[in-house]
């Protein structure tokens, strides 16, 4: 038999451990049992009369299958793969090796991809997740360095599938933005992009600068889960925040409706500020800046363990050197290095375009195991 086919079977009785150990970490028969349930209740009478309440259901059905058939997918690619190697030792034929390795290289990648989503155990990782976006100090330099990272996540966004809506563009004042706001939208976006909060260091030689000097812009980014409005976990009381009409500002082009329906609000209590514009009515944008200020006021509670949302005191993130959690340099030479986990390349531009998995991979294992860089 051909050595190399020796050591694809050799991997595949080494990694079927790992993929039966798969099916309990995601409780595989604990989601059949609760697939029968949700088909028990899609099959009872009267179940559409509620249609908010059955599309839910219907969502989670549909979450719950695609699940289970993913794994029964990866139980199948781990059979065909060792028949061929078996069929191989037995017709002495090589002709399948290449068939073997495609095989073999997208069944680990499967897994590990499977592996991570077991990681994400927290309350709301399987939330749509908000994604603000803040310029630092530095005028157009913050702004334009801002604009990047927009385009950075929602281009991360686009290549896993998920879906996102502008809530609130600040256009710059000559370049790039000010701040935005998006939604993420999908299951496990919160789970996935949560350790992307922080501030992110650019270093570059500046386009805006005549004389080609080195510039070093921060920006932040903030993630929070999106909490649904009927949620029992934190009550907004009028008397709490302070409502700010506006008209929109700035070009705005396809972000904004260019009425005076923007709103703004300010959390009392805590400073927190949120705003949205790209909503037909000023109705529309005060309800989705609620749930924002709500989303926010429970990430913060949950994330510093406080017992209630009455416990949060001033929010201030500072936007300067030290408190970055991803350097990005372009110049004098190329490297994305985080410094939580030590995770790094070269491969600026990949990254600039939305390769962003090694980094959040590299913090979910972090999570899961403890070993930060700096803690």
């Amino acid at each position: 038999m051909n050595i190399e086919f020796d050591s694809y079977k050799q991997k595949l009785n080494d990694c079927r451990p790992t993929l039966d150990g798969l099916a309990a970490s995601l409780n595989l028969e604990g989601m059949k049992n609760e697939l029968e349930r949700l088909h028990a209740m899609q099959e009872a009478p009267g179940f559409w009369d509620d249609p908010e309440k059955s599309q839910k259901i219907v969502v989670k059905t549909r979450q719950t299958e695609n699940k289970i058939e993913r794994y029964e997918k990866m139980c199948a690619s781990w059979d065909d793969l060792m028949t061929i190697c078996e069929m191989a030792a037995e017709e002495d034929d090589d002709s399948m090796l290449d068939e073997l390795k495609e095989g073999f290289n997208a069944l680990a990648a499967e897994m590990e991809s499977c592996r991570l989503e077991t990681l994400l155990t927290g309350k709301y990782d399987k939330n749509n997740a908000m994604m603000s976006f803040q310029a630092g100090a530095g005028g157009t330099e913050a702004q334009d360095w801002c604009q990047m990272l927009y385009r950075m996540y929602t281009r991360w966004a686009e290549r896993h599938g998920f879906t996102y809506k502008i809530l609130d563009y600040q256009e710059g004042d000559e370049a790039g933005l000010k701040s935005a706001s998006i939604m993420v939208e999908g299951e496990n976006a919160y789970g996935f992009l949560k350790g992307e909060s922080g501030v992110h260091r650019l270093v570059r030689v500046s386009p805006f600068d005549a004389n080609a000097r080195r510039q070093t812009s921060f920006s932040a980014v903030e993630v929070v889960p999106d909490i649904e409005d009927d949620s029992n976990d934190v009550e907004i009381r009028p008397e709490d925040y302070e409502m700010q009409v506006f008209r929109s500002s700035g070009a705005g082009g396809q972000h904004i409706n260019k009425t005076s329906s923007a709103v703004r609000l300010i959390h009392k209590a805590t400073g927190i500020v949120v705003s949205c514009q790209t909503e037909r009515s000023q109705f529309q944008n005060k309800e989705t800046c609620l749930r924002m200020l709500r989303s926010k006021l429970v990430e913060i509670r949950e994330r510093e363990h406080l017992a209630t949302i009455a416990d949060i005191k001033g929010v201030q993130q500072k936007i300067e050197w030290g408190s970055q959690i991803r350097n990005y340099v372009f110049m004098p030479y190329t490297l994305v290095k985080d410094t939580r986990t030590g995770c790094e390349t070269s491969n600026v531009n990949a990254v600039m375009d939305g390769a962003l998995d090694p980094f959040i991979e590299s913090y979910l294992n972090c999570l899961a195991t403890g070993n930060w860089v700096q803690k």
